[in-house]
C-alpha cells in the first residue's frame, strides 16, 4: 500500500510559488533522506494546478504538510491522504 497526498494551490497564491519554492525544496530534500517520500511534483498545467506526492507510510504522508513551507506560508492546502493499492508490474524486455 502507498499513500497519496495532493495539494491544491490557494487561489491567487501561484505568483508566490517562485519566492517560497527554495524553502519548499530544502524541506523536500530533508524529508527524502528518510526514504518515505517516493515521488512528488506539480500537476500540469503548472503553476496553480497543485501537486501530488507518493509516500511509503500514512504517517509520513500525514506529517509532511505540517512542516511544508507551501502550507505554512498559505500557498497550498493539503487534501486528505488517500490509500493507493498500486500494482507493481514486472520489468518488460
Amino acid at each position: 500500500m502507498l499513500y497519496l497526498l495532493r495539494y491544491d494551490i490557494v487561489p491567487g497564491a501561484a505568483s508566490r510559488v517562485p519566492e517560497v519554492y527554495p524553502r519548499h525544496r530544502a524541506y523536500l530534500d530533508e524529508v527524502a533522506v528518510g526514504g518515505d517520500l517516493l515521488l512528488i511534483g506539480p500537476l500540469l498545467p503548472a503553476p496553480g494546478s497543485g501537486s501530488l506526492a507518493v509516500f511509503r507510510t500514512r504517517a509520513a504522508a500525514e506529517a509532511f504538510p505540517q512542516h511544508d513551507p507551501f502550507v505554512l506560508e498559505g500557498l497550498a492546502e493539503p487534501l486528505p491522504v488517500q490509500e493507493w493499492n498500486a500494482l507493481e508490474l514486472p520489468p518488460r524486455g
